[in-house]
């Protein structure tokens, strides 16, 4: 039988609970969330944003560090597939593990290719779609339609989550729409075709070998013409900016780095894997272009 001292004791307990307990983490827990995989950590954030409370998303990708080229999967991934209700890849050639994860899930999520939404066609497309920042809205459309699918009573808050994402994208382009209307034109490279669907954008002209940029991507050396060319470019100043993927280096791309350095050719790192200093995908994008935009002024200041 309860005490009177027993009783209080319980109540006041109950109310201090109450009192630490954000509301939001109440709701969070009285509700069931839509379980969420996505293969790479930059898809994850924006599903993040997109989903709120009603979410709970793991990325596969994760490490700024590594080169997703040589992911390799494992029964844990296999585990987090089985229990997803919605998946998001990358597709276009960039994920092709996916498909056999979900084989081996046994599981039946509501899948998102960011390559067939986006329709990317073709041999070779350059599959680095989050890149292509004004073709971003189309991704978090299906996304947000695979969640209104999952939970179609929350409908609502799917929708304005996915207005704020969009409008949060603006600095995005409106950087982007700078670096046109000043620098259209200006010759730059890169080690890979990480970064080439924003310097399309930005109407900036890359005089990256093909060949070099394909064979660092496969993982292969180039070839001997293709290297003298892209060394050329550095030491004869025939570019103004080198954009450098940080998660691929080798002694070919080491070698190229040093050449810019030495040749007082800007330096502008990009990444694959959105790295832990930055907390959205915005503010990662943001940043890189930022610092596009600053190695292009001093490029130009130097002439």
């Amino acid at each position: 039988m309860w005490s009177i001292g027993a009783l209080v004791g319980s109540v006041i307990s109950a109310t201090v609970l109450m009192a630490v307990t954000p509301p939001t983490a109440v709701a969070a827990e009285q509700k069931s969330v839509i379980e969420v995989v996505a293969a790479e950590n930059f898809w994850g954030n924006i599903a993040s944003q997109l989903g709120g409370l009603d979410v709970s998303v793991t990325s596969l990708i994760t490490n700024p560090n590594a080169d997703p080229h040589l992911f390799e999967t494992n029964a844990a991934n296999a585990a987090k597939l089985a229990s997803a209700r919605v998946v998001i890849e990358n597709g276009a050639g960039y994920d092709g593990w996916m498909s056999s994860l979900l084989n081996a899930g046994g599981g039946h999520p509501t899948v998102v290719n960011a390559g067939t939404v986006l329709r990317v066609t073709g041999s070779d497309p350059n599959p680095h779609l989050w890149y292509d920042i004004p073709k971003v809205p189309k991704v978090a459309a299906a996304i947000s339609a695979a969640f209104m699918k999952v939970d179609p009573k929350d409908a609502s808050v799917f929708r304005s989550n996915l207005r704020r994402f969009d409008n949060s994208l603006s600095p995005l382009t409106a950087m982007l729409a700078s670096i046109r209307s000043r620098f259209a034109g200006a010759p730059v490279a890169y080690t890979e075709r990480v970064p080439g669907y924003a310097l399309a954008v930005a109407h900036l002209a890359v005089k990256t070998p093909e060949g070099f940029a394909r064979a660092i991507e496969d993982g292969e050396d180039p070839g001997p013409a293709d290297t003298q060319a892209m060394e050329q470019l550095l030491t004869k100043h025939r570019i103004d900016v080198l954009l450098y993927n940080v998660q691929t280096v080798t002694p070919v791309t080491t070698l190229v780095r040093a050449l810019a350095q030495k040749s007082g050719i800007a330096i502008v790192g990009v990444s694959e894997t959105m790295p832990t200093s930055d907390h959205t995908y915005q503010q990662w994008q943001l940043s890189q272009l930022t610092a596009l935009l600053h190695a292009l002024q001093g490029a130009t200041s130097k002439r």
